[in-house]
């Protein structure tokens, strides 16, 4: 959902989804889809056989699909001024390098600039519009400063459980205004100093207080700091356990329609209705095994972003799988498109070991394993950690410059995933690992106990606001108002991952 790997059309960047994933709509998580998120490169679009390999999206996509066939040529847009450049003649060793012009790599880099700091961004499209969507609540751009990016908002959301259940959700929700959010990062940038260079980092090469970064273009950028801002593809930072998160799989199409039933005046978080595969058996026994909700933002009568999801599975759900149920969810809805003016594909992962802590390498966002593990939440939470790796490349490059190299780096790791963090991690990858176990009628048990608790406890989780023991008290609060049945599935399904948590919970010490 927002948070986090999006690719917007066939544009390679992953990014997250709604708000429960902040939906980067690739807007969320903006659902979460990534630029920050990309290491800058445009990859081609991967989609998910029923096997778990990847092909590329142009291959075949089912040609009778009367809702692809309106999809329209993907269009890159620039932002229209000029970017002051990294002069590689000069020889100068900069404070900081950022690799990746994402939205969590610029934030940083003004940051860090703005105390007075030298920093050079690298990015092979640095101007380029973020290509995802993101979803987030209003609350969290809000305490950023961040309200003049948000192009719209609505007062509330909902959440349809089922035929005959609904959840209204009194928390305003937002879309981030892509254009907006990078220019007005980007002029900070440029009024701090910050200097760009349009490149592909291929390689670094670490000295004792320095780091060398090998450009594509045969340009080397000389650096005392390097901050990995590419998202997902974990370029240059290192990981030492196997790699094996659960996948968020997503579709969305923002589209004009001749109507469709939803009010204008609140998203659709989720909706985990079936009754459209009713005619059609084994997408319903598909469903009903590995279930996928409707996220939507209605913008007006006619026009409607709609995003069909599957949170968390492993492996991720065919993305053809997604756009079939998709389409019998529109057709029993009666949304009739008539024009699609962009379409958008996620994978985002989930959970999985966190990078190696310390490296040299310094890392933010989706490299630096803070996707949110039970939601695919990211953009919010990535954009609230700039400030406390920034204030640390700051504090440590200082005047007295104290230390350097590894020992810095490592400094900045500690406060970017302090043991609270770090244990408020090991939850939510406990709530995925129960959640990758709950078939459709799991689920709605799940979601129908969650979104009745107390507001404080369900925006905690979702926003990454609660850390032990608050995170206790919420668990002891879900189970109190879940169902008998939901709690029989919870201690029989979540045992194991229970006690997988309270061992690496033991092991994790200071």
């Amino acid at each position: 959902m927002d948070t986090l790997l999006k690719t917007h059309n066939k544009l390679g960047f992953f990014h997250p989804i709604h708000g429960f994933a902040e939906k980067a709509s690739c807007l969320t998580h903006i659902k979460p889809y990534n630029q920050e998120l990309g290491f800058g490169t445009k990859k081609d679009h991967l989609k998910w056989r029923k096997n778990g390999s990847t092909k590329k999206a142009g291959d075949s996509v089912k040609a009778s699909s009367a809702l692809l066939a309106l999809v329209p040529e993907t269009k890159k847009e620039n932002l229209d001024f000029e970017l002051p450049k990294y002069d590689p003649s000069k020889g100068l060793v900069v404070d900081l390098a950022v690799v990746g012009g994402g939205p969590a790599g610029l934030a940083v880099a003004q940051q860090v600039s703005e105390a007075g700091l030298s920093v050079c961004s690298i990015d092979p499209s640095p101007k380029l519009i973020f290509p995802n969507n993101y979803g987030v609540w209003v609350d969290e751009f809000e305490a950023m400063d961040l309200l003049d990016c948000l192009d719209t908002t609505w007062s509330g959301a909902v959440v349809f459980v089922d035929d005959k259940s609904t959840k209204d959700l009194g928390r305003p929700y937002g879309r981030v205004n892509r254009k907006q959010l990078k220019s007005k990062m980007m002029q900070n940038c440029i009024i701090n100093g910050v200097k760009f260079h349009q490149a592909k980092v291929i390689k670094v090469i670490h000295e004792e207080s320095k780091s060398l970064l090998i450009c594509n273009d045969g340009v080397t950028v000389q650096a005392a700091v390097v901050l990995d801002a590419t998202g997902f593809s974990r370029c240059l930072v290192q990981y030492d356990k196997p790699y094996n998160p659960g996948y968020q799989v997503a579709y969305g199409i923002l589209a004009e329609v001749e109507e469709h039933p939803f009010d204008v005046g609140k998203m659709v978080f989720m909706d985990w209705r079936d009754s459209h595969l009713n005619k059609n058996k084994e997408l319903k026994e598909r469903n009903t095994k590995i279930p996928t909700f409707l996220y939507a933002m209605p913008f007006s009568s006619d026009r409607i972003f709609l995003e069909e999801t599957s949170l968390v599975a492993r492996p991720g759900v065919p993305i053809e799988d997604i756009q079939e149920r998709m389409e019998a969810r529109l057709r029993h809805l009666g949304i009739k498109v008539k024009s699609i003016e962009e379409d958008e594909h996620c994978l985002i992962p989930m959970g999985g070991p966190l990078p190696v802590v310390p490296q040299r390498v310094v890392g933010i966002g989706g490299t630096a394993g803070m996707v949110h593990p039970s939601t695919g939440y990211m953009v919010a939470r990535t954009l609230a950690a700039a400030p406390i790796v920034a204030n640390a490349i700051v504090r440590y490059l200082g005047s007295e410059r104290s230390i350097s190299g590894n020992d810095l780096a490592g400094e900045v790791w500690k406060d970017l995933w302090p043991i609270e963090r770090r244990r408020q991690r090991e939850f939510f990858c406990f709530g995925m690992d129960v959640l990758l176990k709950l078939d459709l009628h799991g689920t709605r048990r799940f979601f129908d106990a969650f979104f009745d608790l107390e507001p404080r406890y369900w925006h905690g989780f979702l926003s990454s606001r609660l850390f032990l023991p608050e995170l206790l008290f919420f668990g002891l609060s879900l189970f109190s108002h879940a169902s008998n049945a939901s709690r029989i599935e919870i201690m029989a399904k979540g045992t194991i991952p229970l006690v997988k948590m309270m061992n690496n919970l033991l092991q994790d010490r200071e």
